[in-house]
């Protein structure tokens, strides 16, 4: 059987040939640079669509000193990442902005302390052109591992880390946590409720530290016994929501750190047939459509734009990765709104 031929890719002559300029101004439209009247660019790219040209990607590296690639690192072990939606929401959020800017995401997960050792040699390898991290922890090495690999790096969460001093200047996105928690716990309290408990996220996470303090903002002279840690998950939710009526028997109202602590307490109050709202009313946090609104009662909460916070860390790195070209000024961190979203639980 004779052998067949592989068939020919188009080349950066053909694109020019085809638009009727030079290789060298094709090779500017091709690979994003600047300087060329727009008739021209109109041509070439009508070229490339016509004939199904696809830069080399090495060469492009090369002209642009971008390598077209953004690292998005979670501190959180997968089996955390693929059960909780929040990551999933502000995944998309960067994917889309990404994608829209033509630019790969890569996922780095940390399942232990081991793994920062390998994200610090892959980021330092000229893989990336940045970084994305969120759900850092006070003591996570992230920060000092971007630094160190000379790469630009936007956070997600106001950061509080104590690794990398002088980092505290990095653009980071964040929702108004404080401000979302005192929204939620004065409703309860203008609800009538007198005992309003508190299921904290994990101390070590500036988001559950700052919805802690709204919860205080509100409530100055705090009962000890109406407060349960969590970690932002299910069980912890549940556990810390038995532990509470295990002390306080007559609380009236709980808020929770976060939907998912909320649907794990909402399961224990009904499993002792406790009425929600009417014994004890319930407010989390994140508004999550795939926890608030599938439990029972729907889940009265506050929301924050989970995937609109992706999008603006990607358009934040994106940026300050174009201010060499553009002149633009540094990213600013970005504060996003928080609102209470009434259901039935409160």
């Amino acid at each position: 059987m004779p052998e067949q031929s592989p068939v020919s890719r188009p080349t950066l002559e053909a694109v020019a040939a085809r638009a009727g300029v030079s290789r060298a101004t094709a090779s500017r439209v091709v690979n994003g640079g600047e300087g060329v009247r727009k008739p021209l660019v109109d041509k070439v790219l009508q070229a490339v669509e016509e004939l199904g040209y696809v830069p080399n990607h090495a060469a492009r590296t090369l002209v642009t000193r971008r390598t077209g690639a953004v690292a998005v690192v979670i501190a959180e072990p997968e089996i955390r990442i693929f059960s909780d939606p929040f990551f999933s929401q502000q995944i998309r959020g960067i994917s889309k902005e990404l994608t829209a800017h033509d630019t790969q995401l890569v996922l780095l997960l940390v399942e232990g302390p081991g793994d920062f050792d390998r994200i610090a040699r892959y980021l330092s390898g000229g893989h990336v052109d940045g970084a994305l991290a969120f759900s850092l922890h006070t003591h996570d090495p992230l920060p000092t591992i971007t630094r160190q690999a000379g790469i630009p790096a936007v956070y997600g969460g106001r950061p509080s880390w104590t690794a990398a001093p002088g980092d505290q200047a990095v653009p980071y996105v964040d929702a108004d946590n404080r401000g979302g928690a005192r929204l939620a716990v004065r409703y309860l309290r203008d609800l009538g409720r007198e005992r309003i408990a508190h299921i904290c996220g994990p101390p070590d996470q500036t988001s559950a530290v700052d919805r802690f303090d709204g919860y205080r903002d509100v409530l100055l002279d705090v009962d000890p016994t109406l407060i349960a840690d969590g970690s932002f998950t299910v069980e912890s939710g549940a556990r810390a929501m038995a532990e509470l009526l295990e002390r306080r028997p007559d609380l009236d109202a709980v808020f929770a750190a976060n939907d998912l602590m909320a649907s794990g307490a909402l399961r224990v109050l009904r499993e002792r047939g406790i009425a929600v709202p009417d014994r004890v009313a319930l407010v989390g946090f994140d508004d999550m459509d795939s926890v608030a609104e599938e439990t029972d009662p729907p889940l009265t909460t506050v929301n924050q734009d989970i995937e609109g916070q992706g999008r603006l860390m990607a358009r934040l790195l994106l940026r300050g990765l174009d201010r060499d070209r553009t002149g633009a000024e540094a990213p600013q961190s970005v504060i996003t709104p928080t609102t209470l979203v009434r259901r039935a639980s409160a």
